[in-house]
């Protein structure tokens, strides 16, 4: 069962807004097993839509078009809908009143003749309700294939996906089972987890794909099979991930959407009742922001202080005045004494530092562009790596960040 997804609205073409319907989408169908064939973003167009179809018609069961159905001149999808259907406009009763009763909820204003015209839908479209805003969802079938038509806002159209969509979707096709499971890996590039699993890899039997995902400071790696047999196409995939996991058991963190780095690192610190603080300088937050974007990390996260500049290392974290004129900002003394002091400032038993040349330009130091430096203090005393992360900036700070979190799991899972 493959579908394709057409986004239409120039602000994606343009890069005002990020595409992530199509993200959504995908995932959501994946899970009912419909495989997304291909994704499409287009112009506010009628020639553009009218090609975008037809194609999409050759080759997809399932086409699900978001954007475009807005009350402005520039939302032309329904006009071009009736178009390829050779359909017309008719006046919907029930999304009229809709409209009308959004309105009168939200605005205590009637609605503009603009917007009483979402109440026009192809007439052979199944409409499907919008609880969320005025532009109705519609349904059409021809020659075989659906058409699905969508409001662009995320939250209306993800509702009308759960709600409305998928579960037709399931009535109408026989959707096989579709099972990925993927493993999250920390510490080791791509080719060197090529070189450990080769092996193992060229066993797999041929209705299981292995998928590389690599990442800064971490790499995926998926395992995927589809069939009608949910039970033996979820054992044999488990499985098989028994087994990968057994050959990267030093690297392994878990599993996506079951948890990931920071989820190992708050379970062992809540099971031995330990506290976290971060002192950071050439991250500049990025560690604390990825912890405090998980849930429920009040429970070992006290705080995190962003000492950037060299005079704030000294005056804040009372790094003494000779250590930084001796060894410069970016060094291991430096990166240490931030870890030590942030134990003692949070009163934390747990501490992450880092310090270091993101570059584009030298900086407070002579260090090479990319030196970072990242030390963890724990109730064993205190130690640090230095690490070059290369260029360009976003590469060195994001690998720095991934690279401090997977050195105090380890030393947590020491103590």
């Amino acid at each position: 069962m493959l579908a394709e997804i057409i986004t239409i609205g120039d602000e994606i073409l343009i890069g005002q807004i990020v595409d992530t319907n199509s993200v959504f989408i995908s995932k959501e169908l994946n899970k009912i097993g419909v495989q997304v064939y291909q994704i499409t973003s287009i112009q506010d167009d009628r020639f553009h839509i009218l090609e975008a179809l037809t194609n999409a018609q050759k080759r997809v069961d399932i086409v699900i078009l978001t954007g475009g159905l807005g009350p402005t001149k520039d939302d032309i999808t329904k006009v071009t809908l009736c178009d390829f259907f050779k359909d017309e406009l008719i006046e919907n009763k029930e999304v009229l009143k809709h409209v009308k009763l959004l309105y009168k909820k939200f605005t205590n204003q009637p609605p503009l003749p603009e917007n009483l015209r979402q109440a026009l839908v192809p007439s052979k479209a199944t409409v499907l309700k919008n609880d969320f805003g005025t532009a109705p969802g519609m349904w059409t079938e021809q020659d075989n294939t659906v058409f699905i038509s969508l409001p662009g806002i995320p939250f209306e159209m993800k509702n009308l996906m759960k709600q409305q969509v998928l579960p037709k979707i399931i009535e109408k096709f026989d959707c096989p089972f579709i099972y990925h499971k993927t493993l999250l890996t920390i510490g080791k590039g791509e080719s060197e987890i090529v070189k450990i699993i080769y092996k193992w890899a060229d066993t797999l039997p041929d209705h299981i794909k292995l998928a590389y995902l690599p990442s800064l400071g971490r790499v995926r790696l998926r395992l995927s099979s589809k069939g009608f047999k949910k039970d033996t196409i979820k054992k044999e995939v488990d499985t098989q991930m028994d087994q990968l996991c057994n050959l990267l058991v030093d690297i392994a963190v878990g599993f996506e959407n079951e948890t990931n780095l920071v989820d190992q690192i708050a379970q062992l610190l809540n099971a031995h009742k330990k506290t976290l603080s971060v002192s950071e300088s050439c991250t500049g937050g990025k560690i604390a922001e990825m912890i405090t974007t998980e849930p429920g990390i009040s429970s070992f996260f006290r705080g995190s202080i962003v000492a950037y500049a060299t005079d704030v290392k000294a005056s804040v974290l009372e790094i003494p005045k000779n250590i930084i004129d001796r060894f410069t900002v970016v060094s291991k003394e430096v990166a240490e004494s931030m870890a030590l002091q942030s134990t003692k400032v949070f009163k934390t038993d747990y501490a992450i530092a880092t310090t270091g040349n993101a570059g584009p330009s030298m900086g407070d130091t002579e260090d090479e562009l990319g030196t970072v430096y990242i030390a963890v203090a724990g109730p064993k005393g205190v130690s640090s790596t230095k690490f070059n992360f290369g260029q360009p900036r976003e590469r060195v700070i994001a690998k720095a960040t991934y690279k401090a979190l997977e050195m105090l799991q380890k030393e947590i899972s020491k103590n």
